[in-house]
């Protein structure tokens, strides 16, 4: 069997809200955007930064991480990349890109921490614990 990973680890700011809608089984699909900025120079010896901006999908997001996530604040996500191809209103042929989170820390605060001892909350997805590592055969007669 091969293995492949597939991991995206991203901080940010926000470029909306957190939008919600839920499934009809009552699972909730959480959205947003988010920027990234990679500054290099350029030709000319200045500095230019290039944003980049990702779809973040997030499942069974709670209602305390959705108040700590506003536009504009920064982010910590980490998750994998999904490809999908979809047909818009008009007819046309489109593909996304979009970031499923596994992990979401905020790194700025909207207010108080329920968690009270000054530690960031954050989001885990509980899909992570279904996932087992793969079992390694340590019996192999590797060359390394």
């Amino acid at each position: 069997m091969a293995f492949s990973l597939n991991k995206i680890m991203l901080i940010g700011k926000l470029g909306r809200d957190v939008e919600t809608r839920f499934t009809t089984s009552n699972v909730s699909i959480s959205n947003f955007s988010m920027a990234t900025t990679n500054s290099y120079k350029g030709k000319d010896g200045n500095w230019v930064n290039e944003t980049t901006w990702h779809n973040i999908t997030v499942f069974n997001l709670s209602d305390y991480m959705k108040e700590q996530l506003k536009k504009g604040k920064k982010v910590y996500v980490e998750g994998r990349l999904s490809k999908r191809d979809y047909t818009d209103k008009e007819g046309i042929k489109r593909s996304s890109t979009d970031v499923i989170s596994e992990r979401i820390i905020p790194l700025e605060s909207t207010g108080g921490s329920e968690a009270g001892n000054g530690e960031p909350e954050e989001y885990t997805s509980s899909s992570n614990t279904i996932n087992e590592p793969p079992q390694v055969d340590n019996n192999d007669d590797l060359p390394f």
